[in-house]
């Protein structure tokens, strides 16, 4: 499944413009609409970060003798 991102503004007459979709006439999709909130970003960038804090050799050698 291929998912598409914009991000645009609702106009004064309550409508939003998206531009133009490189998909085949007919092609079923899914509209969902969500709030743009300023934070959001910040939720973005703390899901995207490395794993490499749960890379420790001490804390697996305790686990592991758990």
């Amino acid at each position: 499944m291929k998912a598409l991102k914009y991000i645009t503004e609702v106009d004064s007459g309550g409508r939003i413009k998206l531009p133009k979709l490189r998909l085949k006439r007919g092609t079923r999709v899914r509209v969902i609409i969500l709030e743009h909130e300023e934070n959001e970003m910040d939720l973005l960038k703390a899901a995207e970060t490395t794993l490499g804090f749960w890379d420790n050799p001490i804390d697996d050698q305790v686990w592991n003798a758990a």
